[in-house]
């Protein structure tokens, strides 16, 4: 509330302006107290100075102190919002400045006019704590303290004159009082601009650490599903979980060999890279994730690392929809690219292992299985085991299960098998 919190991480502000001004609103909160307090703590000495003397000039002296105050918990109120405003922040600036240092210059002046004598030594003391206060409490914008400073001196050596009061007592000449006053502003504007220099130098460094952190981080999550990157970089150890059920689905271009033989290594790529990231939109749309791509081969799965119920029909969306994004594709690029899907549930252990290029991995029957569902089916076609049929029967009648019989599966011996497709109206829905 007071200016006293942390200041928010540098990856919130955009830039040095937008930090800088965050940075001025949380000081001048801190100075504007300090301001208060010292006021405060002289009310009842003045007070009681005032009460023993009946001295007018003394009531003065208490009723600009309070003027000072009451100036400061306005500009304490000028702070409360947070929005980028310089404009506000140079205000309450100047404004809270003032009217500490400059209301001094004011008294002096009537107290001067009212009392027929030149004013009084402008006393060096309470100026250099007034600029330097300033400067180690906000030490950004020196061109603000500047004119702060140039406000006063102005002030001072200009407008007391005018008025016919002698600026300095005769034991300080002006040149002397001039060279001093040059110093102390010297100084102080010099701290300031090389706390600025610094500070900006500091902030343009992390932004580029920063923006480093959050691209290896991109590169990370792009590797490995978030969870697991966090807690790989909490410990270097192996990872592996058991996941007592997922989906598993493989997807595979067909006569992709052949089709490398007639085109350049550049089209290839290019179309694999084409279909694969509309695939990756659809799997991170469905929350699935991604394992890997073998070739011409793309392998996703539902149900970790983090599981999930309804796997095994994010699974089965997916596939419907890759069929009707490859039919699209086609459409537009006038190819004939036909594609294998196969699905298969069950158990799987799950992890990275390696030191070097690790990636998230599956193993078990599970995977097997699903591979061979892919390989021993049709084009165009998308063909689920036994399991996965079970979790996908009671699906609100989104789907038709057309059963091949028990085949002969490489690896597993006779399977029962179906060719799932979607009913007429989420056909429709898909394509829409």
């Amino acid at each position: 509330m007071f200016g006293f919190s942390k200041l928010a991480s540098i990856h919130e502000f955009k830039t040095y302006a937008h930090w800088r001004h965050r940075f001025m609103q949380r000081r001048l909160r801190l100075g504007i107290l300090f301001g208060l307090f010292y006021f405060v703590t002289f009310l009842p000495l003045d007070t009681l100075k005032y009460l023993a003397s009946s001295d007018p000039f003394e009531l003065l002296w208490i009723l600009t102190n309070l003027a000072r105050m009451g100036i400061l918990l306005v500009c304490l109120g000028l702070l409360r919002q947070t929005v980028y405003r310089p404009r506000r922040i140079i205000t309450v600036f100047l404004l809270a400045s003032w009217s500490i240092s400059l209301l001094h210059r004011v008294y002096e002046t009537y107290t001067g006019l009212a009392s027929n004598t030149p004013i009084s030594d402008p006393a060096l003391i309470s100026w250099a704590l007034s600029f330097f206060t300033q400067a180690t409490l906000i030490p950004v914008g020196w061109p603000l303290h500047l004119i702060s400073q140039l406000g006063v001196i102005i002030y001072y050596f200009v407008v007391n004159p005018l008025l016919g009061l002698q600026v300095v007592t005769p034991g300080l000449p002006a040149a002397s009082l001039l060279l001093n006053t040059f110093w102390i502003c010297c100084i102080c504007n010099c701290s300031v601009y090389f706390y600025e220099k610094l500070s900006r130098a500091n902030f343009a460094t992390n932004r580029q650490l920063l923006e480093a952190q959050e691209k290896s981080e991109r590169l990370l999550l792009n590797i490995l599903p978030r969870p697991i990157a966090e807690q790989l970089k909490q410990s270097p150890d192996i990872i592996a979980e058991s996941f007592a059920e997922v989906t598993v689905l493989f997807a595979d271009i067909v006569n992709f060999t052949q089709m490398t033989e007639t085109e350049s290594a550049t089209n290839v790529v290019d179309l694999l890279n084409q279909v694969f990231s509309r695939f990756d939109r659809l799997a991170e749309r469905h929350g699935l994730e991604k394992i890997k791509t073998i070739g011409d081969a793309y392998m996703v799965a539902a149900g970790l690392p983090q599981p999930q119920a309804n796997h095994a029909t994010a699974v089965a969306a997916m596939a419907v929809e890759m069929q009707a994004t490859l039919a699209d594709f086609n459409a537009q690029t006038n190819q004939t690219i036909a594609l294998r899907i196969g699905i298969h549930t069950g158990p799987v252990v799950a992890g990275v292992i390696g030191l070097k290029k690790f990636a998230y991995d599956l193993w078990g029957d599970t995977v097997n299985t699903a591979s061979r569902m892919e390989s021993h089916g049709l084009p165009n076609q998308i063909q689920i085991s036994e399991a996965t049929y079970q979790r996908l029967q009671d699906c609100d009648n989104r789907y038709e299960f057309h059963p091949r019989g028990p085949i002969v599966i490489k690896g597993k011996g006779s399977m029962v098998t179906y060719l799932m497709e979607p009913c007429s109206t989420d056909v429709d829905k898909v394509l829409a």
